[in-house]
């Protein structure tokens, strides 16, 4: 049972890395619009897909969390 639990809070730390992924490409962001207001719109489409796809890690690393709390082997 303890191997689950390990296992299972490891799997949920997909959510640090991703959070730490939108921070930083956020900043990364701001900074390339402060440089070229001219290109917000496009700068603002490729960060929400970036943020995106980065939220899919962690939605992923929670359902493999949850799969391995329920679905004990």
């Amino acid at each position: 049972m303890n191997l689950l639990a390990i296992g299972a809070a490891i799997a949920a730390l997909t959510g640090i890395g991703a959070g730490v992924g939108i921070g930083i490409a956020t900043g990364k962001a701001v900074e390339a619009v402060s440089r070229q207001p001219e290109a917000s719109g496009k700068i603002m489409q490729l960060l929400l897909l970036g943020g995106a796809l980065a939220e899919a890690t962690a939605i992923y690393g929670l359902l493999v969390a949850i799969m391995i709390i329920i679905f004990k082997p």
